[in-house]
């Protein structure tokens, strides 16, 4: 997931994810996924997105921090969604209905609950049995939701299966950042580029952690219940709050003296992007070049006046 920026020019801005053996690029009016299917071939589907993440409510500061992340969940989804049924149907198989929704929702659940109530959890804890002040306890609440966070991103990429993910991440990368310099998107062109993006979802996570650290520190001692609450009303300020730094950072890594403070989320990057094959470029390309098109085809419908009777 790649998160949206304002861009200084009038040039596009365009996010996207990696998925099961492909990508998906997302623009203003339309999504696009590109899969490789086992039969070699590349598979595309492209879709509208809604209207409601074209509204004036996603150009409202800290408002629209949570219309992009609930649009970058639903359409990571459906994109997952459908490059997972390109692999499953040569064997004649496809992820619907209740199992779809089990899935994903145990999935998300999940991952809440290590990243956010786990670190709450062992961090009161130790509080409790080392009898550390607050500002300590959540310290080490903060420090221990960052290693969970770097532990989990440096294992799963040990899998085969999601080391391709990370590969497809760097295509995906690789091709944003190749249109956005004006370079020709074929393969040979495209393989130059850097991996590394400033508006990856890498670098949101990674941002929304340590925002964490500072934004619950200031909230003191509270009992286990009321930490665990704490923690899960405060993810929508915390979305909001990394959302409109990666904004900025996007707008300001030009600026030679602030480069440092970027310089994290860059690097976090080395371990959730691998160096891409050919292969893998030409799906990028693809899903870029589908989702631009359907762009056009928006913008073209808009434009074009209603025929009179």
């Amino acid at each position: 997931m790649k998160v949206p920026a304002a861009s200084q020019s009038d040039q596009p801005v365009y996010g996207g994810q990696a998925v099961i053996e492909g990508v998906m690029m997302r623009g203003r009016a339309c999504y696009a996924v590109a899969v490789r299917a086992p039969d070699r071939t590349i598979q595309v589907h492209t879709e509208p997105v809604g209207a409601l993440y074209r509204s004036r409510l996603t150009r409202i500061p800290f408002v629209r921090g949570l219309f992009v992340l609930w649009d970058a969940l639903v359409l990571g989804i459906r994109a997952l969604t459908y490059s997972a049924n390109v692999q499953a149907e040569a064997e004649g198989e496809r992820l619907e209905g209740a199992p779809l929704i089990l899935t994903m929702g145990g999935s998300l659940l999940l991952g809440v609950a290590i990243f956010f109530l786990l670190p709450a959890g062992a961090a009161h804890l130790a509080g409790n049995l080392l009898l550390w002040p607050a500002w300590a306890t959540n310290l080490f609440e903060g420090s221990l939701r960052l290693v969970l966070l770097l532990a989990y991103v440096s294992l799963i990429g040990l899998m085969p299966e999601i080391r391709r993910v990370y590969c497809y991440h760097g295509a995906e990368h690789k091709t944003i950042n190749a249109f956005e310099a004006g370079a020709p998107l074929e393969p040979a062109q495209v393989a130059g580029y850097s991996r590394e993006h400033l508006r990856c979802g890498t670098a949101f996570l990674l941002t929304l952690v340590i925002l964490s650290v500072l934004l619950f520190s200031a909230l003191g001692p509270m009992p286990l219940g009321l930490r665990m609450i704490t923690r899960l009303l405060l993810i929508p300020v915390l979305a909001s709050l990394a959302y409109e730094y990666i904004r900025l950072s996007a707008r300001l890594h030009n600026i030679r003296w602030l480069r440092p403070l970027f310089a994290p989320n860059l690097w976090l990057q080395s371990l959730t992007t691998r160096e891409p094959d050919e292969g893998m470029l030409e799906v990028a390309i693809a899903a870029f070049e589908a989702m631009r098109r359907g762009e056009a085809q928006a913008s073209e419908s808009q434009t074009t006046p209603a025929p009179t009777s």
